[in-house]
């Protein structure tokens, strides 16, 4: 095998949707498997849709998820002299032709052949051949180039997904490959890009299946070598409809802020449409080894919120504490909490990322030792009774000299027991609604050694 080379070629007409990130994956995985190359390409030609904020999108979600690429971005805008170079040697060479029909016209020829229950598509009219007369070029109207597609003979492939699939050429018209501004159709583009950046194996949504006898025969026509081309199936959204940019998704960067972590995303995104026998959780060192191109599926892959929720819990609880530390800290000063720069913050995401699914989750519980709780009216008037309230206030005496640390925390509670006669859950659960908001928290004397002294001390003398 010569070296592999792949690529992802989103468009900036908005954020790059899981769709994409998954195929950009998929492309990503099978180079670094064969030591080959990555190449971002940005396909901008749809200009009035394309926006410099969707490229910086596309570019963020590319760096969270660690798809680091070889080559690119590349800018098919920049390219158009290519592009105009490639069409017209295939005019020169008899493949491609100016065609002057307007769209009232080609509005009009579909009419026609639905009239007369023709299959629709274009008639050929401005088609050079042997003996044809070309109607009179009108005056005024700007051409399209189209390319002059075999009317005879299958266009068949073997896809490294789907297996052989064969396609008439009487099923295919002739493609515009230029319109009328100069601009490329995306066929023609992704087909002179592929080309030139000596892209060997494409993976792409199946979407795209019924494009790849055009682009097929653009690479014969040119002369090109042809890629290996893998259309991974669609990703359903929890209505069983297609998700897409227009319908359902939602941004890589939406779940950045939702508190993922990238390598739970991809190891999310590379199980919709691929296995490993039944591994569940694997590094991304594992995912290079395995992805080989085989074991991909046919069939759609079903989104689900709370699998990936659950895949991202398993590697929160496995993250190193001082890391989770730095991905919180920002989520903290965003609800407008100072973190003091001595707060033993890595000890207390060691505490609570058991009972945390997102970094979201954590910053929730975190919360509570940097700002105000409120507990439930309810869980106050249950727990917070005057009895209670006593115990509390001793427990505040006992431990404003104790040692600071879970032992201590647990010998003053101690102490306070022995002294009214209660049982644990008699002090702990009041403790719990007053200092932490909530009656539920993981063992009581460690979540106390990580208050700040003064801080749990203001709450305890206000029972």
């Amino acid at each position: 095998m010569s070296q592999v080379r792949t690529r992802i070629a989103p468009s900036p007409t908005g954020f790059l949707h899981l769709g994409t990130a998954r195929t950009a994956l998929f492309s990503w995985a099978y180079a670094r498997h064969h030591g080959g190359q990555f190449v971002l390409r940005i396909e901008d030609t749809d200009v009035a849709r394309s926006t410099q904020d969707s490229v910086e999108q596309i570019l963020a979600s590319m760096h969270w998820l660690g798809l680091e690429y070889d080559e690119g971005p590349i800018y098919q805008m920049q390219r158009l002299e290519r592009y105009q170079a490639v069409a017209q040697q295939l005019i020169a060479e008899g493949k491609a032709y100016y065609c002057y029909c307007t769209p009232e016209e080609l509005d009009a020829m579909r009419e026609g052949q639905k009239a007369r229950g023709e299959k629709t598509g274009y008639d050929g009219r401005w088609r050079p051949g042997p003996g044809k007369s070309l109607p009179a070029i009108p005056v005024g109207v700007k051409p399209v180039i189209r390319f002059a597609n075999p009317k005879e003979g299958d266009v068949v492939w073997n896809d490294l997904v789907k297996g052989t699939i064969s396609i008439n050429n009487r099923e295919i018209d002739d493609l515009i490959i230029v319109r009328p501004d100069g601009v490329p159709t995306y066929n023609f583009a992704v087909v002179v890009d592929d080309w030139d950046m000596q892209i060997t194996h494409v993976f792409r949504g199946d979407e795209h299946v019924n494009n790849t006898p055009w682009q097929i025969n653009l690479f014969r026509a040119l002369g090109a070598p042809l890629p290996a081309f893998g259309h991974v199936p669609i990703i359903l959204g929890d209505d069983g409809l297609k998700l897409s940019k227009r319908r359902g998704a939602v941004s890589v960067t939406a779940y950045e802020e939702a508190g993922y972590l990238p390598e739970a995303m991809l190891n999310y995104l590379a199980r919709l449409g691929w296995s490993h026998g039944d591994d569940e959780i694997f590094s991304r060192e594992q995912l290079v080894s395995w992805f080989d191109g085989s074991h991909l599926t046919k069939s759609p892959a079903q989104w689900d919120a709370a699998k990936l929720e659950w895949v991202n819990g398993q590697y929160i609880k496995a993250a190193d504490d001082a890391r989770l530390a730095a991905l919180v800290k920002p989520r903290l000063e965003k609800r407008g909490l100072a973190v003091p720069a001595a707060a033993p913050l890595p000890a207390m995401c060691a505490l609570f990322k058991d009972r945390c699914s997102t970094l979201e989750a954590l910053a929730e519980w975190l919360a509570m030792f940097f700002g105000p709780v409120q507990a439930s009216e309810a869980d106050q008037a249950q727990h917070l009774t005057e009895p209670a309230r006593a115990a509390l206030q001793d427990l505040a005496v006992a431990l404003k000299d104790a040692e600071w640390t879970p032992a201590g925390t647990a010998a003053a509670m101690k102490s306070v027991l022995a002294a009214r006669g209660l049982k644990m859950p008699q002090l702990a659960i009041p403790l719990r609604v007053l200092a932490c908001g909530r009656s539920q928290t993981p063992a009581i004397d460690q979540v106390l050694a990580l208050f700040d002294r003064e801080i749990l001390m203001t709450r305890l003398q206000s029972a």
